[in-house]
């Protein structure tokens, strides 16, 4: 079998509408890309008459793997999909896993779920804005902005060791409870975020330049989105005030008080508008949830599910024989199917699993936010300067790890 990828020609794509227009592409190496994407254009001057998307160079297949992976190990896979929202996308995978279970998680899980995923939505935000100012030309916002960051993931760390990838979510709650130290860390970096955003916002919000490059630029009506399936920021831009964590609440969503920030001309500049008030928003959560954090366990009590704690590794032999049992065999999800979606950072993401009665998913299939929202790309960019185009990627806020999985 041959291992050479298959490489689209500009042919197979689309055909020229005019004979005074000129086929370019872009990438999969332009640095304004995001990622390894490909953008085939067809420009009359420098207007774009018509854009497509080619994607594939970053292909993983991950989904595939995952059906030969026990439950508990997809989790490491969720991670690398979209690497900025990792601890989002183990919550999907957990909550999927956990309704074919039945398993419900306690209030102490949720509310430590809860603080994760929308720190995770916060740093993803940052990382969005500060590559998004750096491909308009703007350098200074990017320092601020990843400090920020820096600190956040210092407390994932604090968590799990590790910063981007955690892993710390899992079907039946965590891997551990909130660490000695960790409030502390958290309510220092939330009695600071907000004067270090606010610096932000007065680099870029009434900036004449960022204004000229924003507004007015990628409009996108409500109807479009709904019509092309995008969700979150961008869907909320266009008016669409639609939010999982308000229409479908998990973890105890419920319980907090916040607001669906939206926008009315859908353009690049009411993106940047929504998402900075989205990490507003957030921060609020993250304040409740470690003000009302509840004592009790974090985990289910299902012993087949959960592992046992590691203490107890050295005083009980039925614990080593459990753990061991848990990592090589895994557990067994009964038969029947299952979808369970979040508001990650970039819209709606959301896993699809088939159990079969074994201890591996037979089917486990994403709903990647970034895949949808991707195909409004080729909307936007018609009848825009092809320099609008660098702007209009970089608010659509894509991670190929998740379009090409």
């Amino acid at each position: 079998m041959s291992t050479h990828t298959f490489i689209p020609s500009t042919e197979t794509v689309f055909q020229k509408t005019g004979e005074n227009t000129m086929i370019v592409n872009m990438g999969p190496q332009h640095p304004s890309t995001h990622g390894v994407l490909r953008v085939i254009l067809e420009l009359e001057g420098e207007t774009i008459v018509q854009a497509k998307c080619v994607i594939g160079y970053l292909h993983t297949g991950m989904e595939k793997e995952a059906e030969s992976q026990t439950y508990q190990k997809c989790v490491v896979m969720t991670d690398r999909m979209d690497y900025l929202n990792a601890n989002g996308n183990n919550l999907a995978h957990a909550l999927a896993v956990e309704k074919l279970l039945g398993l419900e998680v306690p209030r102490r899980g949720n509310y430590l779920r809860v603080i994760l995923a929308e720190l995770s939505r916060i740093a993803s935000h940052l990382v969005w804005l500060g590559t998004h100012a750096l491909d308009l030309g703007a350098m200074t916002p990017f320092f601020y902005l990843f400090q920020q960051r820096e600190l956040i993931l210092d407390l994932f760390e604090m968590f799990s060791g590790v910063r981007m990838m955690p892993s710390w979510i899992v079907p039946g709650g965590l891997r551990g409870d909130m660490p000695e130290g960790f409030e502390k860390r958290l309510r220092a970096f939330l009695d600071g975020f907000l004067e270090e955003l606010e610096v932000v916002e007065n680099l870029l919000v009434e900036n004449p330049i960022w204004k000229e490059r924003t507004q007015g630029v990628g409009a996108l009506t409500g109807k479009e989105c709904l019509e092309l399936g995008c969700s979150g920021p961008i869907a909320r831009a266009s008016g669409v005030a639609f939010d999982l964590r308000k229409s479908n609440p998990y973890c105890n969503y419920e319980e907090f008080d916040f607001q669906i920030p939206v926008g009315e001309e859908g353009d690049v500049y009411d993106r940047f508008l929504v998402r900075i008030a989205e990490m507003k928003e957030s921060y609020k959560i993250c304040r409740q949830a470690i003000d009302g954090l509840p004592e009790g366990p974090w985990n289910c009590s299902d012993r087949k599910i959960v592992p046992p704690k590691r203490a107890d590794l050295d005083n009980s032999m039925e614990a080593v024989i459990h753990h061991f049992k848990l990592w090589t065999e895994g557990y067994r999800v009964p038969p029947g199917e299952a979808y369970a979606g979040v508001e990650g950072s970039k819209g709606e993401l959301g896993f699809y699993i088939v159990a079969d009665g074994t201890n591996r998913p037979y089917r486990w299939h994403e709903r990647p936010s970034s895949f949808m929202n991707l195909k409004a790309l080729e909307v936007l960019a018609t009848g825009r300067l092809i320099a609008d185009l660098i702007a209009i990627i970089g608010s659509i806020d894509i991670v190929l790890g998740e379009i090409d999985r």
